[in-house]
């Protein structure tokens, strides 16, 4: 079993992968908000855990730039990239994914909706995250169609098959998912923390089962667990010392087993 979890920096973990190694890489790196990220859980009154980073960069491109090179690298020709990341940044990201991995291997913008939170009174609400997908090589890419989960139709009257109507259809490129509430059982106590449902969607889509999936911004470990969950293997990588702490407690509570290293 190939499950590997190295407490290391993202680019140091990448660079003891061989080329054309992994079958699919999602990845959820800082957003470069210029914020603190803080997550406060509180029980009975009382705190049981307040985790925080920063996400503050010089130069948020320069710092991204190099990672992106390598999962490149790393990734097989039949291989794709899920790029996680916010609207401050996407714009840009994606002119340098076009450089660094060609503008035809861009497969999908994938919209993360989740509609949750507070709304201010002076714009639209910013309620939804950007998800980039490249391939390394479009001709070859895996996609299968028949493992991606179905949603609802909105109107299944107008279905001429009832079967197919009941069955659901596919997604689009807008995925309508709730965030990890701070009642949710899967929640793990690390500041945002992606659903499972989310990742493993991705997962299921554009991996084999048996293949190795990569996280090397791992944080809470949600791609580690989507691999698990869909029987894939995974390699994951955090530099911080609470997010691997956070991923063994989650891990040995689902039944994982892993390495550390």
């Amino acid at each position: 079993m190939v499950n590997i979890l190295h407490h290391a920096t993202a680019l140091s973990t990448l660079a003891t992968l061989p080329d054309d190694h992994v079958d699919m890489i999602y990845t959820d790196p800082p957003f470069g908000t210029g914020d603190v990220q803080r997550s406060r859980r509180q029980r009975a009154g009382k705190v049981i855990s307040n985790v925080e980073y920063s996400d503050k960069y010089d130069d948020y491109l320069a710092f991204l730039e190099p990672h992106l090179g390598e999962m490149k690298r790393v990734l097989k020709p039949s291989g794709t990239m899920y790029l996680h990341l916010d609207y401050r940044w996407v714009h840009y990201v994606k002119v340098m994914c076009d450089k660094v991995f060609g503008d035809d291997n861009f497969l999908n913008e994938i919209i993360w909706a989740y509609d949750f939170g507070g709304r201010g009174k002076d714009k639209f609400p910013s309620k939804h995250d950007n998800i980039l997908v490249y391939t390394k090589d479009m001709k070859q890419h895996v996609f299968n169609w028949e493992e991606v989960d179905r949603i609802p139709y909105m109107a299944p009257g107008l279905q001429k098959d009832p079967a197919r109507a009941v069955a659901g259809k596919v997604p689009t490129d807008v995925w309508w998912m709730s965030i990890v509430g701070t009642q949710s059982k899967e929640r793990v106590g690390y500041p945002n923390q992606k659903p499972v449902k989310l990742v493993e969607r991705a997962v299921r889509a554009s991996s084999p089962v048996g293949g190795l999936i990569l996280d090397p911004f791992a944080g809470s470990g949600t791609t580690a667990m989507a691999a698990h969950v869909t029987g894939r293997n995974f390699v994951v990588s955090d530099q911080s010392d609470v997010a691997v702490e956070t991923m063994k407690t989650r891990f040995s509570g689902a039944g994982v087993t892993f390495t550390c290293t």
